[in-house]
């Protein structure tokens, strides 16, 4: 690409084709998301899970993501090469694993090998993903990156389409096999996986291959432009000091023993009599672990403070965690809803939908397998309206009240999360989809461009990545607190949990109407090229 001489040193637009490029990646990102999500449920019940344990062997997923984002953010915020750039290195690699773990996922022979390949495969989605996020904030100028996360969302839902549709397309117009001897996955389920793979892989290195990233010299001086235009690029100014950090992490571990010593109680034998019929699961001791795990992370920081060493990644972690600008801080509220309504419906939507919709519970029999297929199909078309909504975001990108639209939306999803309770007849399910798929562009999109105005360009990756962390929180509690209340509040009967998300997606829209917005910073618009 042929870069100009910029106006007063602000960052160039980019033309149409090279936002095209730049995001294509995501279609490959988004279809191995998608045959994670819309299978992954269906082969640990293949597999013997029954729909009680499906919530705790997806913990994998969410947590890898906990660890890997932040550090892949930190690590590319800190990453230069003249030749393969700065975020594109860990796109390739991600791809690489990821596409590897595609290929294997299907031919788990037990169990335990399959919620392991879980976790390898999330990780390597993660590692991929990170950079994209960060990306579009490198790239774009602030006017145009609500374009950049509408086109990536567009690719989002247009990758979930190819994905959702691969067993239906399979079972349908190929003539494969939909059903399998018990223990068995589906040839259907295999040929998406090794389609899905190499797609994956396809797509990310045909955005490394068209596109380059600008070097930290240009961004530093892109950054002081833009401070110097009045645009918002807040910095963390009030440091946790390393007494805050002991005091504040000493209390959450407590907390932490203190739910898993009320857990062990409650499963105690004999049975307290203050439960009633209330089943306490195991899974609640996940939680007991991450409450006392999030105290660790807390005192090793304070230790650390003390000893005044800073230098460590570690440490620009957690201290960009506990300094994030006030909107940051906002659209966690938001994310938080948002993400523990979306993960009930990956859980639950198979085990939900099989039972409810198509009377069926036994993973072999024809009827189970149809309608999985059904809700994979129902997949597509969700995020098949998501890509179309993402491009309605295209158009009007950066011309709208972004907090009201998104409110919106979320109040769409929950309608949508509602009526796949209310209708019974599986034909018609695809009208709940519209609301839901209106919601999932807007979660994927207006977040990340609200969120990329109120960081400082050198921090992108890292505070990309801090983020995620409020996408991935509410998913660890939904695994271990989801089954708790699908079991105690509606007796197993997993079509329900489509109660707890459309009840998320509400509290999500109120939140959003408490966040700040700022305004794009007031750059040239007459410049149309990009790094060169």
């Amino acid at each position: 690409m042929n870069a100009i001489m910029t106006h007063a040193g602000h960052k160039p637009a980019l033309n149409a084709a090279q936002i095209w490029n730049m995001s294509f990646g995501f279609l490959g990102i988004q279809i191995g998301f998608e045959l994670q999500n819309g299978n992954v449920s269906r082969i640990f019940q293949t597999l013997g899970a029954d729909v009680g344990e499906l919530a705790i062997l997806w913990i994998a997923a969410p947590m890898t993501g906990l660890i890997v984002q932040p550090i892949i953010g930190h690590l590319s915020d800190k990453t230069w090469s003249p030749r393969f750039g700065r975020r594109r290195p860990y796109f390739l690699l991600g791809a690489l694993l990821a596409s590897l773990a595609l290929f294997v996922m299907p031919n788990a022979p037990v169990l335990w090998v399959a919620a392991g390949l879980l976790w390898v495969m999330d990780a390597s989605l993660n590692i991929t993903m990170e950079p994209f996020r960060a990306f579009v904030g490198d790239n774009l100028p602030d006017r145009q990156r609500t374009m950049g996360y509408a086109m990536q969302s567009f690719f989002i839902g247009t990758g979930a389409v190819i994905a959702g549709a691969l067993p239906w397309v399979m079972t349908n117009w190929l003539g494969l096999s939909n059903i399998a001897p018990e223990g068995q996955i589906p040839e259907t389920v295999h040929w998406s996986f090794y389609i899905g793979g190499a797609a994956l892989l396809a797509a990310v290195v045909w955005t490394v291959l068209t596109t380059k990233e600008y070097s930290p010299q240009e961004l530093a001086s892109f950054e002081a432009a833009r401070a110097a235009g009045g645009a918002a690029s807040a910095r963390p100014t009030v440091q946790r000091s390393a007494a805050q950090f002991t005091r504040g992490g000493g209390l959450w571990v407590l907390a932490g023993f203190a739910i898993a010593a009320l857990v062990s109680i409650a499963r105690s034998e004999p049975r307290p009599a203050f439960l009633g019929a209330i089943e306490v699961a195991k899974d609640i001791y996940v939680l007991a672990a991450l409450v006392a795990g999030f105290g660790i992370v807390q005192l090793v920081a304070g230790s650390l403070r003390g000893q005044s060493r800073e230098s460590s990644g570690f440490m620009e972690v957690v201290t960009d965690l506990f300094a994030m600008p006030r909107t940051m801080r906002q659209l966690a509220v938001v994310q938080f809803f948002s993400w523990f309504g979306m993960f009930a419906l990956w859980i639950y939507g198979t085990p939900g939908v099989t039972a409810y919709h198509f009377g069926a519970t036994d993973t072999v029999s024809a009827a189970y397998q149809d309608g999985a297929d059904w809700w994979s199909l129902m997949g597509s078309v969700r995020n098949g309206l998501a890509a179309a909504a993402a491009l309605g975001f295209v158009m009007v990108a950066a011309k709208i009240d972004r907090c009201r639209l998104h409110a919106f939306n979320l109040m769409a999803g929950a309608a949508g999360f509602a009526a796949v309770l209310l209708i019974r007849d599986p034909a018609l399910l695809w009208i709940p989809q519209i609301g839901i798929g209106i919601a999932w562009a807007s979660i994927v999109s207006l977040p990340y461009a609200i969120l990329s105005g109120c960081v400082p360009q050198e921090k992108m990756g890292i505070y990309m990545g801090v983020f995620n962390i409020f996408i991935v929180v509410p998913q660890l509690l939904a695994a271990t607190l989801q089954g708790f209340l699908v079991t105690n509040l509606f007796g197993g009967e997993a079509i329900y949990a489509m109660v707890i998300a459309a009840i998320s997606f509400v509290l999500a829209a109120v939140a959003t109407l408490f966040v700040t917005d700022g305004e794009p910073s007031a750059e040239s618009p007459a410049l149309r090229a990009g790094p060169a």
